[in-house]
C-alpha cells in the first residue's frame, strides 16, 4: 500500500479540490515514468516479448501530451501490474513501477509508488551485500531527475510516506 489513508491536497488536482496544477501533475507523471523506465530492463530481460510495462509508460507520456485520456493510462497500469505477476522480484517490481507510473494521471500520489518500486527493483537485482548501495544509488538517481517545480513536494511526500513505502526513501 503506497497511498495514505488521508490524501495530501497538494497531490490532488485543482479540478478535484486540491492544489496540484495541471503543469505540476504532468511533471510528477513524467518523473514517475522516468523512475519506472530506469528499471524496466529488469522486466524486459525476463519477458522480452511482453510490452505491457513499456506501453504503460508510453501511455503516461501520451496523457501528458494530451493524446490519451486518463482512463487509457489507468488501463495500462492494470496491464503492467498483471505482467509482473509470478515473476522474480526484480522483474515484478519493475512491472509494478510501470503500473504505478501509469496510475499517476488518475491519482498523482502514485508517483511515489513508481519511485519506491523502482528502488525495490534495483535492490532486488543487486547481490545481497550490495542491496543498500543499490537503494541509495537508485534514490540518488531519482532525485536528480526531479523537476525543480515539484522537488520540495516530492521530498516532503517521501518523508511523510516513507513508512508505507517500505522505508526506501529514508533510513
Amino acid at each position: 500500500m503506497i497511498l495514505p489513508t488521508d490524501r495530501d491536497r497538494r497531490l490532488i488536482s485543482e479540478r478535484r479540490g486540491g492544489t496540484l496544477t495541471d503543469d505540476n501533475h504532468h511533471l510528477l507523471a513524467e518523473w514517475a515514468a522516468l523512475c519506472a523506465e530506469h528499471v524496466l530492463e529488469h522486466f524486459e530481460r525476463v519477458r522480452p516479448d511482453d510490452r505491457a510495462p513499456r506501453e504503460a509508460i508510453g501511455l503516461v507520456r501520451a496523457w501528458i501530451r494530451g493524446e490519451v485520456r486518463m482512463g487509457d493510462a489507468r488501463r495500462g497500469s492494470f496491464a503492467a501490474n498483471a505482467a509482473g505477476r509470478g515473476l522474480p522480484d526484480p522483474a515484478r517490481f519493475a512491472a509494478l513501477a510501470a503500473g504505478q507510473a501509469a496510475a499517476v494521471p488518475h491519482v498523482a500520489a502514485h508517483d511515489l509508488g513508481a519511485a519506491a518500486y523502482g528502488i525495490k527493483a534495483a535492490m532486488a537485482a543487486a547481490v545481497p551485500d550490495e542491496a543498500e548501495s543499490a537503494r541509495l544509488g537508485e534514490l540518488e538517481w531519482q532525485r536528480r531527475q526531479l523537476p525543480e517545480e515539484v522537488r520540495e513536494l516530492v521530498i516532503d511526500d517521501q518523508r511523510q510516506r516513507n513508512d508505507i513505502c517500505w522505508n526506501v526513501f529514508w533510513d
